[in-house]
């Protein structure tokens, strides 16, 4: 049981940033239902092959902990039962662990790949135009950017804006009343239609070209943004063995050493070994007759983990530079840790009753230690309060260390092979992960409530206790408050971190992944909006922004008529320095203005080496890019109320803005459906406690994500979105608690 629930959550929560990320965007675009669910069930198996040799190492542990806190263990050797003798059950429990992981590594893993790349790609296909933003500049089409008034239900754009820099910075510009895109999947062809417009052509010296149009006027682009390279061809992770050796055995024909065909060929068969492995640490660690020591375990347990990936990953590195063979690559981990297990189940069979321990300050024990048993103690809370308080602390602190671990693994196999390629240095993933916590305990906190509610009733439950607390007049409700105190203080916890450091933590650790995976600084956030909207409307478009000094290099200034359909001027400088005010100085460019038919008025060219003008503040230009996950729920209120106020559709802004302030009341909702919930599950304990808190936390996460999409589509009101699974689970809280006997 321990190791279906451990599968269940760290499953769970592996494929929970690419549900909210892929589920609720195809959902707003309106994708079948049933392409989300087969879009679900492919990201299962790629999570199955780390969460399987986890499950096994903490269900072990789990179990053996159990076993020594219950003396049971005790009373196995009394009967002559050795540590060697249970090496029968663990290694039969992880000889089926390795052949399913076998299994998920060998075949599920490959076909899933591939049918998640072919099920993203149709979306993208068909829903292609949905990327594309109104009023957001769209520069995902190579040297090309779109920026579009309108997006009509209907399909196509109105008011469209394009740039087309294929023959250069600045060489053309699209202004068109409607326009769509085709794409042929067949042909892998992709084009821009555009209808009712004019193309605007000038060279670096200034001369001009109006051409009008008013049939359809197709620009044909560049298919590799919506056909990768190869199509759909399957990469290493997607293919069988037989075909990474068939793909190994061409490069070598080519004279180029396969390194990474061969690295994967063999973790296939690595990692589900790791089964083996973990599980005889497993019963090295747990195995022992005393009653104290399991929290070491556990988290010795949880740094077992982190060591097995940093060694599959130092092997994969070394494999790349040629210095060890791809075979020790993908079987370091297993041989390393492998001899560990062996030492710590000699040693285990030797001394079982001397657990792996770490030992808590004689400090903490002082600040944790009951108040009743200091002198002068105050009588409230009860004795009562604080044993409920003090179970259900430990449940919520150990629920969300094991929850976050999950979390801290998942990004660690991400980027650590970024450092054993020399791209990035521990320091920065270090300094990632402290600034991802946050977003962690943001993610982990409502779920560490609701199972900590749930075990601790459950636990009250089986032992009896809550049947004595109800003979002596005390009611479920009584019981609960400590929970409901923790569930309020939690749920506070919650609003601070998204008012104070959640943003900016967010958005700093972004950098450093967009540094990590190969990127420049001076290409995020800020620096790399190469293309701005005034509030006057104006377009700004820039090779470069330096945010310290205030310059501009290569900068084109295109100003519009009210309604976007012709050029009323258009400018150029090679640099661009701040002055004061809205002042800038202009050096060696040109302007040219256009009359009311929106042609080039031919005395109205001007270069010129020097000039001053009027643009934007240089602030305007160094504030963030506005994202809903980067701001405060202040901030994000007073831009949604700007983007109001100039006319523009907030529906996505106001959905995220509601979901800032319910989403922290989840922690109430839950603990509210918990404790009724609990007491109905009756005896089965805390494992049953786990499993609801488990089922009711992936309906919840299910309706927060679909509710969101259909409020970011229009579909409700952005107030309804947000609230919804707050009103349903809410309302089932009532029930239960209106009907249970308290």
């Amino acid at each position: 049981m321990p190791f279906a629930l451990g599968l269940l959550v760290f499953t769970f929560l592996f494929i929970i940033p690419e549900l909210m990320k892929y589920a609720e965007e195809y959902i707003s675009k309106g994708a079948p239902t049933l392409v989300i669910v087969r879009l679900v069930i492919a990201l299962i198996p790629m999570a199955l092959g780390l969460t399987i040799p986890m499950s096994l190492l903490l269900g072990l542990l789990v179990t053996f902990g159990r076993l020594s806190a219950d003396r049971e263990f005790v009373a196995l050797q009394a009967c002559g039962v050795s540590p060697l003798r249970l090496m029968r059950p663990v290694g039969l429990l992880s000889t089926l662990g390795c052949l399913a992981t076998g299994y998920v590594m060998l075949v599920a893993v490959p076909n899933a790949n591939q049918t998640f790349r072919e099920i993203t790609f149709n979306v993208i296909a068909t829903q292609a135009e949905g990327e594309v933003k109104p009023r957001v500049f769209y520069d995902e089409f190579p040297n090309i950017v779109l920026y579009v008034r309108e997006v009509p239900q209907t399909g196509g754009w109105n008011g469209v804006f394009m740039a087309d820099n294929r023959s250069g910075e600045g060489s053309a510009i699209y202004l068109a009343r409607r326009g769509r895109v085709l794409i042929d999947r067949q042909k892998q062809t992709v084009a821009m239609v555009l209808e009712d417009g004019t193309r605007y052509t000038a060279d670096p010296a200034g001369k001009y070209e109006v051409f009008r149009f008013v049939e359809p006027f197709f620009l044909r682009l560049d298919p590799e943004h919506m056909f990768p390279k190869g199509g759909l061809a399957k990469g290493d992770r997607e293919m069988s063995i037989a075909e990474l050796r068939a793909r190994a055995a061409e490069l070598q024909a080519q004279g180029t050493f396969p390194h990474n065909q061969l690295f994967e060929i063999h973790k296939k068969f690595s990692i589900p070994v790791a089964c083996l492995v973990f599980g005889l640490i497993g019963l090295a660690l747990g195995a022992t007759n005393r009653r104290d020591g399991k929290l070491a375990n556990f988290v010795i347990g949880v740094g077992i983990i982190f060591t097995y990936y940093i060694l599959l990953f130092l092997g994969q590195s070394l494999t790349k530079g040629r210095q060890i063979p791809p075979w020790l690559g993908a079987w370091l981990p297993d041989i390393v840790l492998g001899i560990v297990g062996l030492l710590l189940f000699k040693w285990r069979n030797r001394v079982a009753d001397r657990p792996l321990r770490i030992p808590i300050p004689e400090v903490l024990n002082k600040l944790v230690r009951p108040r009743s048993l200091r002198r002068g103690a105050v009588r409230w809370p009860s004795i009562l309060d604080r044993y409920v308080a003090m179970t259900y602390a430990r449940m919520l602190g150990l629920s969300a260390a094991a929850l976050a671990s999950v979390f801290y693994i998942a990004e660690f196999t991400e980027l650590s092979e970024k450092v054993f390629k020399g791209a990035a240095t521990w320091a920065m993933l270090g300094i990632y992960l402290v600034d991802k916590t946050p977003q962690y305990l943001y993610y982990v906190i409502p779920l560490s409530v609701l199972l900590a509610a749930l075990v601790t009733i459950a636990m009250l439950t089986k032992n009896s206790e809550l049947v004595v607390m109800k003979a002596c007049g005390i009611s479920l409700y009584r019981v609960a408050v400590p929970m409901v105190i923790g569930a309020v203080l939690a749920g506070g916890a919650m609003m601070a971190l998204e008012q104070t450091v959640l943003g900016a933590a967010n958005r700093k650790a972004e950098q450093i992944k967009h540094v990590m995976r190969g990127g420049s600084p001076d290409t995020f956030d800020v620096l790399n909006r190469r293309w701005v909207m005034g509030t006057d409307g104006t377009i700004y478009h820039y090779n470069y922004f330096n945010p310290r000094g205030s310059q501009f290099e290569n900068l084109w200034i295109y100003k519009f008529s009210a309604d976007l359909t012709r050029v009323t001027e258009r400018a150029f400088a090679t640099r661009a320095s701040y002055e004061s005010g809205a002042t800038w100085r202009m050096e060696q460019g040109w302007s040219r203005t256009f009359d009311a038919n929106g042609d080039p008025i031919p005395e109205g060219f001007t270069p010129f080496a020097a000039n001053r003008r009027t643009l934007e503040p240089a602030s305007y230009f160094t504030t963030q890019s506005p994202d809903p996950d980067f701001m405060s729920y202040t901030q994000l209120r007073a831009y949604t109320d700007r983007l109001e106020a100039s006319g523009l559709d907030v529906v996505k802004q106001q959905v995220a803005l509601w979901r800032k302030i319910s989403f922290p009341f989840v922690t109430i909702i839950m603990t509210l459906l918990a404790v009724p919930f609990a007491v109905t599950i009756g005896r089965s304990g805390a494992m049953a406690g786990i499993a609801a808190a488990i089922a009711i936390a992936i309906v919840y996460w299910t309706t927060i994500s679909v509710f969101a999409a259909m409020g970011a589509g229009g579909l409700i009101a952005p107030l309804l979105a947000a609230w919804a699974p707050n009103l349903l689970f809410g309302a089932g809280a009532a029930y239960l608690l209106l009907t249970v006997r308290t």
